[in-house]
């Protein structure tokens, strides 16, 4: 496989929650009506931890000081047909792994605006309403 050519079929999810409750969600700049926590895929050779570290930096501008939880555990889900060329001809499913980045109070957020519109906090249940991904509602749901 030409890994300079396709992506890797793998991926983290960072959920980034208060606290208080709150969980953060951006929303895409395509498909605009799609919201979601940090995620991205792993570049060759890089770690789940680099990539999730490095995924909050681009999407939020946040520095992560030690606090990142692995929740050793995600999901693997089917690649919507889209976006399959992206990857080698036979991959079809995508393997997540999830972290947790708890924060005691707000952060300032510094979007990306390549990739998101905007972003909000909001209370647990609403966050897992608003999310559009099923893998995204699970993590969030894993909190409590």
């Amino acid at each position: 496989m030409n890994e300079e050519i396709y992506k890797r079929p793998e991926s983290v999810l960072v959920v980034i929650y208060t606290l208080q409750g709150e969980v953060l969600m951006l929303r895409r700049t395509q498909p605009r009506w799609f919201w979601q926590s940090v995620t991205g895929s792993l570049g060759w050779g890089e770690s789940p931890r680099r990539a999730a570290v490095r995924e909050l930096l681009e999407e939020t501008g946040l520095q992560v000081q030690g606090n990142l939880i692995d929740a050793h555990r995600g999901r693997c889900f089917p690649i919507v047909k889209p976006w399959r060329t992206r990857y080698a001809p036979n991959v079809r499913i995508n393997r997540e792994h999830w972290f947790y980045l708890p924060l005691a109070t707000h952060r300032s957020i510094h979007l990306n605006p390549q990739e998101h519109t905007e972003f909000r906090w909001f209370p647990l249940q609403q966050a897992v309403r608003r999310a559009s991904s099923w893998t995204n509602r699970d993590a969030i749901l894993s909190l409590y």
